[in-house]
């Protein structure tokens, strides 16, 4: 029996300094993503999921970065499911950093403002796709 697909998106977020948000949730720094709902684009939904789990409202959606896929099981349907999931870069572009409110409801615990040089010892703890994300983004030039 095949697998439902799951389409979602998010974002790869950096401030105007250069630093990557990530977010904890579950035991892992991760980045911000959701499912995308009926009839909506899949860069808005990137935008709209980055939006909800980090309350950031001021965001420049930039290119496509990559899409990742993995297996979980969902919970709802009660099945494994695949998620394909389309990543996009992304600017918080206010002059004046906005307040970042983690959403407890996806049992986001924090949200982290990480300077590349902090990053890889954040990337040991997350997900194969979450590496993959940041190699296409900043061309493998990260080391784990």
């Amino acid at each position: 029996m095949e697998q439902p697909i799951i389409t979602a998106a998010g974002g790869l977020v950096q401030n105007n300094e250069g630093a990557f948000l990530l977010i904890y949730r579950r035991g892992f720094w991760d980045l911000p993503k959701g499912k995308l709902d009926p009839g909506e684009s899949i860069p808005t939904c990137a935008l709209r999921e980055v939006q909800e789990e980090t309350g950031l409202q001021t965001l420049n959606v930039g290119p496509f970065i990559c899409m990742t896929t993995h297996t979980y099981f969902d919970t709802w349907l009660q099945k494994d499911v695949v998620k394909e999931t389309h990543w996009y870069s992304m600017n918080a572009s206010a002059l004046v950093p906005e307040k970042l409110i983690p959403q407890t409801e996806e049992d986001i615990e924090k949200l982290e403002w990480v300077p590349m040089d902090r990053l890889p010892q954040y990337l040991l703890q997350t997900y194969p796709t979450i590496r993959t994300v940041f190699d296409a983004f900043i061309g493998g030039t990260l080391k784990f």
